[in-house]
């Protein structure tokens, strides 16, 4: 198996597993956020802003692109903000089927 066969039979499985999840109606960049607020909340422990804009999944990202795509899961329920705080920091909800 080459290389790129391999490569494709992980992104068929990425695609899958998204699917199965209901993620697969968030764009690229959406999804891209949601993982690194996964990534970086631990046991719903809220995450800040700066940590995402800095996660390694979203360096190639532009400001007003992150920032939108941050509004759109929230209104979408994917995240929600953190109302302990003014604003900045958020909480990840699990994926809506």
């Amino acid at each position: 198996m080459t290389e790129i066969s391999k490569l494709a039979e992980l992104r068929k499985l990425m695609m899958s597993m998204e699917r199965s999840l209901g993620l697969q109606d968030l764009s690229a960049v959406e999804r891209d956020i949601y993982y690194a607020a996964s990534e970086l909340s631990q046991e719903g422990q809220d995450i800040r802003t700066v940590g995402l804009i800095e996660h390694s999944l979203l360096e190639s990202v532009s400001r007003p692109t992150f920032f939108r795509a941050l509004k759109s899961l929230v209104t979408k329920g994917y995240l929600s903000q953190c109302h302990s705080v003014n604003r900045g920091r958020y909480l990840v909800n699990e994926p809506l089927d």
